[in-house]
């Protein structure tokens, strides 16, 4: 299932959910019509992930600040944190890898390298 994820709902989404791919779209745009099937085929192996879509065009706020100038573009945060942007179509199966290697992520030793840069 994919959820429409607004600038009213973002925060909730977050808050409710560990890891959400994003879909950043629009009506107009064919390469973003050809993707969907892939992203929604993708999100039935993954029930644990929240796949969600931006419609750049009604949630005009929510795509500026993420500073959307391409799309489709896709994007998975987990914890918050952007793990993967870039614009472009992918594979089922690069879209598949994509978000098992965010699931496989260590979040604690990527917190702990990110405070090692910081000081």
């Amino acid at each position: 299932m994919i959820h429409e994820l607004t600038a009213q709902n973002f925060d909730t989404t977050l808050d409710q959910h560990d890891t959400v791919a994003i879909d950043f779209w629009a009506p107009w745009c064919q390469p973003c019509l050809a993707f969907k099937p892939i992203f929604e085929r993708v999100s039935e192996q993954f029930p644990k992930v929240c796949f969600a879509s931006v419609n750049v065009e009604a949630e005009k706020e929510l795509s500026q600040d993420f500073n959307i100038r391409q799309i489709p573009l896709i994007m998975i945060l987990r914890q918050r944190v952007a793990l993967f942007s870039e614009a472009g179509t992918l594979t089922q199966s690069a879209l598949v890898d994509l978000v098992q290697q965010a699931l496989n992520l260590d979040m604690s030793a990527l917190e702990r390298e990110s405070k090692d840069d910081e000081t």
